[in-house]
């Protein structure tokens, strides 16, 4: 089996997006889809179905699935579409996936807006935490209401408008999330022991994946290059910004990848391959075993030094990326842990217009890491305080200056490594281990 990576859609940005556009005037059903409408067992057949062939773990979690097929169909009836709608929510929440999910099918048209255009809502990326039962921030996306706010990845959602999160799952969030432009919703934020509101207007927010410029050093000039999430533009962009790095010559590179939650399997691997020469890059394992392994394609447009910048906000494509250039002894990574996110979505249209995210597989890192839940570890661990945090929050344009003190450190960091490179003795860089269990984020980011 070869995957279509494509296709694929990577864990932690697999949720549902609460930056979505409505569009259109309603829905129409097709003859065949109507047929559905009036046969609501033949959906939940076709949801049952699906997950029985694809799902990644063979053992559905431990549960009997065949019983649960015939809990649903064979012991029950059901009216009409909603019911069936309940019922298939109710059966997929016994694989305790949170990421494996139903969309109604305004839900599902909401899913596929492009991330690349403009979109309308609070800012906002959410998954479903499995240690709290609620909702926690991936990351807010950087200049939208939710990051002006002051909202930060890992943050637990309590309250949307005043109504609990507890067992609340992303697709009901994010119908109490979004809304009008112009409109407000109030979220109740648990940041550690502290519960705040944040009453947030919702906005039209537009997206730039990549942001590159230089830094002019000692040693010379150093390519900054920030990725704020992995969408279908972000080959293109960073391709276009390594290329004018290049013609500006510089000594080496720092690539932020902090609060960039992920997105397409695809534009990570492309991108690793502008960085990488050879080797692995990642490899793709479902219930059968791997089905996949990605390799750099000896096309890296440049081999000279590289820092990654990570954080708790970096996740699913970020971790990708970073764990085959870490492997692969390509790059050093300067931050904190990431949000270990390594699983694989892939998103199936139904007979009556909605849709399905079924988590086919897991990435494992060219070493055969299992990032899920755990991360990526950085070579040198450099945490912000949360004054440092709240200070580039309040100024975003310190992000990636000298008064970024993670940036200030990957520019000590590949001044050493440039040094090395051009023969001077002595020079090594030595990893610092300052808080390894730290999930701690910048607050920016783009969602898609």
């Amino acid at each position: 089996m070869v995957f279509n990576t494509r296709g694929l859609i990577l864990g932690a940005t697999a949720v549902a997006v609460t930056t979505v556009a409505v569009t259109g005037a309603g829905l129409h059903l097709s003859k065949s889809q109507a047929f559905f409408s009036d046969s609501p067992k033949e959906l939940i057949d076709e949801v049952w179905q699906i997950i029985d062939r694809q799902y990644v773990d063979a053992t559905f979690n431990q549960v009997d699935w065949r019983a649960v097929r015939s809990e649903y169909l064979e012991d029950r009836n059901y009216e009409n579409r909603q019911e069936a709608y309940e019922a298939i929510r109710e059966m997929l929440k016994e694989l305790e996936d949170p990421y494996t999910r139903f969309m109604n099918p305004e839900e599902f048209q909401n899913m596929q807006i492009d991330t690349s255009g403009e979109l309308t809502g609070v800012g906002i990326q959410i998954a479903e935490d499995e240690e709290t039962d609620r909702l926690i921030v991936v990351s807010p996306i950087e200049d939208s209401p939710a990051y002006d706010a002051g909202i930060l990845a890992k943050d637990i959602i309590h309250k949307i408008d005043g109504q609990d999160t507890v067992g609340m799952d992303v697709n009901e969030a994010v119908q109490l999330i979004r809304g009008e432009e112009g409109s407000e919703v109030t979220l109740t934020i648990k940041r550690g022991e502290q519960e705040i509101d944040y009453p947030i207007t919702r906005a039209k927010i537009e997206i730039h994946p990549v942001k590159a410029r230089i830094e002019n050093t000692d040693l010379g000039s150093v390519g900054y290059i920030r990725l704020n999430q992995f969408n279908a533009n972000a080959a293109k962009d960073m391709r276009e910004a390594i290329a004018e790095q290049e013609e500006e010559n510089v000594v080496g590179y720092i690539l932020d990848l902090r609060s960039n939650p992920g997105g397409l399997l695809y534009a990570s691997i492309e991108i690793a391959r502008m960085w990488l020469e050879d080797g692995t890059i990642v490899s793709t394992v479902d219930r059968q075993g791997e089905v996949d392994r990605q390799v750099a394609n000896s096309r890296a447009i440049t081999d000279k030094p590289l820092v990654v910048l990570i954080d708790g906000g970096s996740a699913s494509a970020s971790e990708i990326l970073s764990g085959a250039l870490q492997d692969n002894e390509r790059a050093t990574l300067v931050g904190t842990q990431t949000f270990g996110k390594g699983l694989v979505q892939s998103v199936r249209p139904l007979a009556d217009g909605s849709g399905l995210a079924v988590t086919i597989a897991k990435y494992l890192t060219p070493s055969g890491r299992d990032i899920n839940k755990e991360g990526i570890t950085p070579d040198i661990i450099f945490e912000l305080s949360e004054d440092q945090r709240k200070q580039l929050q309040t100024n975003n344009s310190e992000i990636g200056t000298m008064d970024d003190p993670q940036f200030a450190k990957a520019i000590e960091v590949l001044s050493k490594e440039v040094m090395a490179q051009d023969g001077v003795e002595g020079v090594q860089v030595e990893a610092e281990a300052i808080s390894p269990n730290s999930h701690e984020a910048i607050p920016s980011t783009i969602s898609n």
